[in-house]
């Protein structure tokens, strides 16, 4: 039986639900969206009532934000 395919969101997701998040770049790099599409990815994570941390680093080098889900909308019964 096929594995089923996995959509460029739950790509997404699994990036996000990560313990390090994710940095918008990785993201573009993983889906092959431009910049403005992985951040309206982000948007609708948030509408769907994720949880969505963003987080810089404090080395102060600088460096890119990095995203992650820190909580997820409760199942509906």
């Amino acid at each position: 039986m096929a594995k089923p395919k996995q959509t460029k969101k739950d790509k997404v997701r699994a990036m996000l639900e990560r313990a390090d998040g994710a940095t918008l770049d990785a993201i573009c790099k993983a889906t092959g969206w431009q910049a403005h599409s992985a951040r309206a990815a982000l948007s609708r994570f948030r509408k769907a009532g994720h949880t969505v941390e963003r987080s810089t680093p404090s080395d102060g080098k600088g460096g890119a934000a990095r995203y992650r889900i820190t909580a997820s909308p409760a199942a509906t019964e």
